[in-house]
């Protein structure tokens, strides 16, 4: 009677937390207009309250130590390589806004003054997914700032590889004074459109290993928890300091295992044009 008692417990203390965190978050509030640099260190840190309530909860269900050790890792680990991939969205989103941009820039510099007109003229009717980093770009240049220093920033704003060969296209044209810049953005526009439709592919590809992942790490932590909640007897020689050395190295062998699941289901991502040592030395 005593585990029930115990696991009925860890319930309550780990509703009372949740519920705790519910009031925390609901007194604080969400803004929509934080950095995404805060919004991911909030996930982070729900992710990691999760992991540690989990963690506690299978430690007084089972009394394993590393049983609870191992449920905290794998409720910390497991939700980017089961959950979707957001990221690869974002990506393409960004490529095809950076394309249409492109696009824009072209079509308007027949009809600019120069380059710095035309990127001002399309601010406001930039893309969605880059329109802050193009207004701040407008904005910098609207105050006087210079437009490759201006081009520069919004390069390391951006931090894509597509947007790497267009902004050193327009910082060339910028210092240089490049002739048939419009026949140079329609090429990388196109350039760029390419390669969102590869990534297209790809992804169509990654989404058959994902789904084999999942049904993988499903099955065998499906089997495990069974294992755990059905028949306890057979599980009687892990309560030893051997049984937990013994949990220990089969753990570390699934994480491994389910690590390598993961990095088949990733694909590179090229290198940037602007290296960090060329933007260190920048002006």
């Amino acid at each position: 009677m005593v585990a029930p008692v115990s696991a009925i417990a860890a319930l309550l203390g780990l509703g009372a937390g949740v519920g705790l965190l519910l009031v925390i978050t609901g007194w604080r509030g969400v803004d929509p207009h934080r950095p995404k640099r805060l919004a991911h260190r909030h996930l982070r840190s729900r992710r990691l309250a999760a992991a540690v309530a989990v963690g506690v909860l299978i430690g007084v269900v089972t009394g394993w130590v590393v049983g609870a050790v191992l449920a905290g890792l794998a409720c910390w680990a497991l939700p980017p390589v089961l959950g979707r991939d957001p990221q690869h969205a974002h990506q393409v989103r960004r490529i095809e806004a950076i394309t249409t941009w492109t696009e824009m820039l072209r079509d308007t510099l027949a009809g600019a003054a120069g380059l710095e007109q035309a990127i001002l003229s399309t601010a406001p009717l930039a893309p969605v997914a880059i329109r802050p980093q193009i207004s701040e770009l407008a904005a910098r240049l609207g105050g006087g700032e210079r437009l490759a220093p201006s081009l520069r920033a919004l390069a390391e704003q951006l931090a894509d590889p597509t947007a790497d060969l267009v902004i050193a296209s327009l910082v060339l044209a910028a210092e240089h004074q490049a002739r048939a810049l419009g026949e140079l953005l329609g090429s990388l526009a196109l350039a760029a459109r390419e390669q969102a439709s590869v990534r297209m592919r790809v992804q169509a590809s990654r989404a058959r290993t994902r789904t084999s992942v999942r049904v993988i790490v499903g099955t065998t932590l499906g089997f495990a928890a069974a294992m755990v909640a059905l028949d306890r007897p057979y599980l009687a020689a892990y309560d030893s300091l051997l049984g937990q050395v013994v949990l220990l190295v089969v753990g570390s062998l699934f994480a491994v295992g389910f690590a390598w699941l993961a990095r088949i289901a990733r694909v590179a991502e090229p290198i940037r044009f602007f290296s960090s040592s060329e933007r260190q030395a920048w002006p």
